[in-house]
């Protein structure tokens, strides 16, 4: 009896270590792991759009900038001696 259900449970662990062989649903690790191509090109384009729009926003800041400063008047004073600067009594 007892080797009847030992044959009988080796020979149940073989055919079902048997089913399991060559599955073609299983997808490996690297597969897994990596993003699909459109999502890359998506995540790219998306990156580059922003870095284009930046750019252009900081064009324009230095265009007004430059615009206020070319408005401003010239300041034509003179900066003060070492002398003028340390004569602080008439303040």
């Amino acid at each position: 009896m007892k080797l009847r259900l030992l044959a009988l449970a080796g020979t149940a662990a073989v055919a079902l270590a048997a089913c399991n062989n060559g599955n073609q649903d299983q997808v490996s690790d690297a597969e897994l792991n990596q993003p699909a191509p459109e999502l890359n090109e998506l995540s790219t384009d998306a990156a580059n759009d922003a870095a284009n729009a930046e750019a252009a926003a900081l064009g324009e800041q230095q265009n007004q900038l430059e615009n206020e400063n070319a408005a401003a008047p010239a300041d034509n004073t003179s900066n003060p001696s070492d002398d003028q600067e340390q004569n602080v009594s008439g303040m």
